[in-house]
């Protein structure tokens, strides 16, 4: 595309058919194309139109301003003038005496690439004096035409929408920087330009005087993705002098463009929710670390980038210049599951320079985001009580407790990741024991029985930002947790406790056949007997079995398969006895 500005040209010789002229003129005789009877002299110029083009929008009228090929002959078929020798087109005026009256006749109704033979009578051409050495008295004269162009004065830029698209987020107003390909042609077409050889838009501002009046002109209200054909008189193009070689003078310019893409440098990011979800209770703000998914494209359509091509979510702070500040902006306000479109102008992006072979210069940028989640580092978990038992509930979970409770487990779009019905049973765990993820530990403690809860748990109380094996990195989950049962813990260490004193000969009444050692069976059984009564009881959540198990080997200090009165020893006994080792 050429700036408005340009090169001085060589004012265009007029021809020697033109200059004639201007000093001879005669009076002519009414009618277009009709010959005198056979054998008479014609009485005007006959016309033949022998191609004519399938499109013809406008038709020469007087006054208009014309450029035309033309080869002159005599009858003969001998040559007196050609433009085409010259190297020069004729550029003038019709139909205000500049022209031999035939040929200003001739032109009369002709269309751009329209070839005539004008036959023109010597009383509409020279006459009965001719041109010294040039053209005889009384000669008929034989005019093969084509026409190149034709203007008026009056015309204005006219502009023809070949391709709307259906989406217009803006048109094109003066100041406005825009990106756009165009094939250039003069009016015959004949190409002279285009943006595709270069591999690249071309990039200019509107209405600042970059560009010639007429492209300023027809560019204005274009949407991006539309193509328009501008035709631009010379007056609003490059006038008289023409540019270079390439553009003659007085040329009438065609060009075909497609507006890729439109911005203002006082453009903000602009905001579009696609989809909002019901509930929404808390915005993302600056701080926040977000996961989403998103498709980049440029404004034409045209694809750059897409998250979902990497079957993961792009992850990162908002607010803290980790990505482009029109995305750090774009992305603040938005809630959980958000669908919403971000438009972003290149001094938000990567500007005039662009970035990679993808993202060209001065490019607009649309990012269509899907909101999967986002925390702060300093959240707690959220607890939501769904639903709680009728009966009064006199104890709740708690640390230490040994609970079974049933959970459903997702990320927050509904991605749906574990569940405890998927097993038949329900999950058991010990409070505080660091058995489950930090965030359920804290969910479930002060529950009652029977209750159901709702749990948000961010990262860090959760799987981190390395995830686990089916949770992606730095998820934030949602659990649906109902609290089946719940048994008092043991204290750490403990395999067992006692509800009351223990017995006072505890050795005697564990040596059940009364002599001086315990066997497993003893041990086993007597174990059984106090939990049965309701004396003591065992560690919950592991297998009752295992539990004596290991309490007898922790007894059996000799490991000869016996405890014997020196062996056995309370926990709290030895506990003591340790502090004062250590004393």
């Amino acid at each position: 595309m050429f700036r408005a500005g340009r090169p001085s040209h060589t004012v265009l010789r007029l021809p020697l058919l033109q200059s004639l002229l201007l000093l001879l003129l005669q009076a002519v005789g009414r009618g277009l194309g009709r010959a005198s009877p056979a054998g008479s002299p014609l009485e005007d110029v006959v016309i033949e139109r022998y191609h004519i083009p399938r499109a013809c929008p406008r038709e020469v009228q007087m006054g208009d301003f014309v450029r035309y090929h033309y080869n002159g002959t005599f009858e003969d078929g001998k040559k007196f003038d050609s433009s085409y020798d010259r190297h020069t087109l004729v550029a003038i005026v019709v139909g205000v005496g500049r022209l031999i009256t035939g040929m200003d006749r001739g032109l009369m109704g002709m269309c751009v690439n329209e070839r005539r033979r004008l036959i023109v009578p010597p009383h509409l051409g020279y006459g009965s004096i001719g041109v010294a050495g040039l053209i005889p008295p009384d000669a008929t004269l034989y005019f093969d035409v084509v026409l190149l162009d034709v203007w008026n004065k009056a015309d204005t830029v006219q502009v023809s929408t070949l391709l709307r698209p259906p989406h217009c987020p803006r048109m094109v107003q003066d100041s406005d920087f825009v990106r756009y390909h165009y094939n250039g042609t003069l009016l015959d077409g004949t190409a002279f330009d285009t943006s595709y050889s270069r591999g690249g838009t071309y990039d200019t501002y509107v209405g600042s005087g970059w560009l010639i009046k007429g492209m300023d002109q027809g560019l204005l209200g274009m949407c991006p993705g539309e193509r328009r054909k501008i035709i631009i008189p010379p007056f609003l193009a490059y006038g008289e002098k023409g540019y270079g070689t390439v553009i003659p003078p007085q040329a009438s310019l065609v060009f075909q463009v497609l507006l890729i893409d439109v911005h203002n440098p006082k453009d903000a990011v602009q905001l579009e929710t696609l989809e909002l979800p019901p509930g929404c209770v808390r915005r993302a703000v600056a701080g926040d670390f977000m996961r989403y998914h998103y498709n980049g494209s440029l404004m034409d359509g045209t694809l750059f980038d897409s998250s979902y091509s990497r079957n993961h979510t792009y992850n990162t702070y908002v607010g803290q210049g980790y990505v482009i500040p029109g995305m750090d902006q774009g992305l603040q306000g938005s809630c959980m599951g958000e669908r919403r479109r971000i438009t972003i102008p290149p001094h938000l992006a990567y500007g005039e320079n662009g970035t990679g072979d993808k993202i060209p210069g001065s490019a607009v940028l649309i990012f269509d985001v899907h909101i999967i989640d986002f925390h702060n580092p300093a959240d707690p978990v959220e607890i939501k009580t769904l639903a709680r038992p009728p009966e009064t509930c006199n104890e709740t979970a708690k640390l230490g407790d040994f609970v079974r409770y049933h959970y459903n487990c997702s990320l927050l779009d509904g991605t749906k990741l574990f569940s405890s019905h998927d097993y038949g049973a329900p999950q058991e765990a010990t409070l505080g024991a660091h058995k489950v993820i930090e965030g359920l530990d804290t969910g479930l403690q002060g529950m009652c029985v029977g209750e159901r809860r709702q749990l948000v748990v961010p990262p860090h109380l959760a799987h981190g930002e390395s995830g686990a094996r089916g949770v992606p990195g730095s998820a934030v989950l949602l659990f649906e947790v109902e609290l089946m049962s719940r048994e008092d813990g043991l204290p750490t260490g403990y395999l067992f406790v006692w509800h009351e004193d223990p017995p006072a000969n505890l050795f005697e009444d564990m040596d059940l056949n009364k002599d001086g050692e315990v066997p497993p069976e003893e041990f086993s059984t007597f174990i059984k007997a106090q939990v049965s009564e309701g004396k003591g009881r065992l560690l919950p959540g592991q297998d009752p079995e295992k539990t004596i198990g290991d309490m007898f080997q922790n007894q059996d200090r000799n490991q000869d398969g016996n405890i014997t009165a020196e062996e056995l020893k309370l926990k709290s006994d030895e506990d003591q006895e340790r502090v004062h080792e250590e004393l």
